[in-house]
């Protein structure tokens, strides 16, 4: 059964930069891609990166530039590198997997976290 376990969220100051982790398990690595999306209240679901078996990567544009998708540890870890953040990047932060080998950041995911809070102000 795959499981995943976001940390790292936390507050930030408009600017500020945060790094987000997920540890998962219950998948052979080179079968999964990963990724990351979030949720505002009130908005849909935004997927925001993509990293798949190989390290190809894919961003939204609301993203592209500030935030950097990797992984390690034989793909059982994936980071969420967020730098230049803005208030709007504010709102709770998924850590995601699907079968595939590339997977594009606004896939519908199959596996997800319980999430992490991340809170911008201004």
């Amino acid at each position: 059964q795959v499981q995943l376990v976001e940390s790292g969220g936390g507050s930030v100051q408009a600017g500020g930069s945060l790094k987000l982790s997920c540890e998962g398990s219950g998948y052979h690595y080179s079968r999964y891609c990963l990724g990351w999306f979030r949720q505002v209240p009130g908005k849909k679901e935004e997927g925001i990166a993509a990293i798949g078996t190989d390290g190809r990567t894919d961003y939204a544009d609301s993203v592209k530039g500030r935030f950097t998708i990797s992984q390690e540890n034989a793909q059982k870890t994936v980071y969420l590198q967020m730098d230049s953040l803005k208030p709007e990047d504010s709102g709770m932060y998924y850590c995601a997997a699907r079968s595939g080998g590339y997977c594009y950041h606004d896939i519908l995911w199959s596996f997800r976290g319980q999430g992490t809070q991340v809170t911008v102000s201004s």
